[in-house]
């Protein structure tokens, strides 16, 4: 698996963590499973799947000790369930869940029962999952309901703290992005003390309007060089063209509306690299710190209304950390782009890999000489 650096190309000015992942910050584990089955015609509830789910898990016991969150959406035409207790309470409860778009359901109920499976079912326990998607109907027989609950249990159970798997796996399995084939990415960036990291699930974008780091990639290898999925079935794709999914996470202990705000950041990253928030796109956000979880163990009857002792970063000092979502989104989506490989779903429809010699070219043409490698 190639990452955009191995390639001797970087996109802004921050350092990145030792993995460039989002499990950069301590504590924070993903996992996936991956869905790849069947050729050729389509035929609901049999194939070709070409999907799966990929979960972030924020710390080890995430279920009775949240963390405090924020989210912001840039364009609504998608979901991520649960945001509406993360607006109102400022927190994260649950481990953060992302699939295709009719999946949902199914892998929310599957976040619950393994909640569920750690307590006391006979108890008031309640559960509301963060699970979010983005459309894989180009490639995948998304119709079938083909993820289910053994596959989120798979995900949960392979999650890691060490690299992660990007590119075609997980729920960016069958993803397609500024019209290459897309799915999922993670980048990091160092802040001083502190590290943001960025998932991303990518599924959206044209071609014309691809940058990376200010280069016009998608002008430089246009359709007639390396063919749109888009073109194969414009009734299919344009459909449910669009999305984008970003989790970031940081160990910088700031509040629930200072992560509201560095969840903001994420749309200018997506900005760098051409998107817009169109309007069939569903672009959600969500970030969260891991330096208050220990304080926010779950309430217990009987504390008499004892105050929490919590850490906060002036805001006055949120600037460079706002850089790290942008950089650290940015990369994500190029490691997506660059890790993805050619594939051919439904219908015999193929989403082309980003070449990574075009890519050079590209970069080497105006100025941006990829290092050594």
């Amino acid at each position: 698996m190639a990452r955009l650096r191995d390639l001797g190309i970087s996109v802004g000015q921050l350092p990145p963590g030792p993995l460039n992942a989002i499990t950069d910050v301590a504590g924070v584990r993903v996992g996936s499973a991956t869905l790849i089955e069947g050729d050729g015609p389509l035929v609901v509830g049999r194939g070709p799947v070409r999907t799966g789910v990929t979960v972030i898990v924020p710390h080890d016991r995430i279920g009775v000790s949240p963390v405090f969150a924020g989210t912001h959406t840039l364009n609504g035409n998608g979901e991520m369930t649960g945001l509406e207790w993360v607006r109102e309470s400022g927190q994260l409860t649950t481990a953060i869940a992302i699939t295709n778009t009719h999946s949902v359901g199914t892998v929310r109920d599957a976040l619950v029962a393994a909640d569920m499976a750690e307590r006391d079912a006979r108890g008031s326990f309640w559960s509301l999952p963060v699970v979010a998607e983005t459309y894989d109907g180009a490639l995948n027989d998304i119709n079938g309901m083909h993820v289910t609950t053994d596959h989120v249990h798979q995900a949960l159970a392979d999650a890691s703290d060490g690299p992660v798997s990007e590119g075609n796996v997980g729920g960016g399995t069958g993803m397609i992005c500024h019209e290459f084939k897309g799915g999922t990415g993670t980048a990091s960036r160092v802040v001083g003390s502190w590290r943001v990291g960025a998932l991303v699930q990518a599924n959206y974008g044209d071609r014309e309007r691809l940058a990376i780091d200010g280069v016009p990639v998608g002008l430089a290898i246009p359709r007639s060089v390396v063919p749109s999925a888009w073109d194969e079935e414009e009734a299919v794709a344009r459909a449910g063209a669009g999305s984008i999914i970003v989790v970031l996470a940081t160990d910088a202990p700031l509040l629930p509306h200072q992560l509201t705000r560095l969840a903001q950041r994420a749309g200018l990253g997506i900005a760098r690299m051409g998107g817009n928030g169109g309007h069939s796109s569903g672009d959600i956000f969500l970030a969260f710190s891991t330096a208050n979880a220990g304080a926010l163990t779950s309430y217990k009857a009987g504390s008499e209304g004892e105050p929490l002792t919590l850490s906060m970063l002036h805001d006055g000092e949120i600037s460079a950390l706002f850089w790290g979502a942008i950089e650290s989104t940015e990369e994500a989506i190029c490691n997506a782009l660059v890790a993805a490989e050619t594939m051919t779903g439904r219908d015999d429809i193929t989403a082309h890999a980003l070449p990574h010699d075009a890519l050079i070219d590209a970069m080497t043409r105006y100025g941006r000489s990829p290092a050594p490698r």
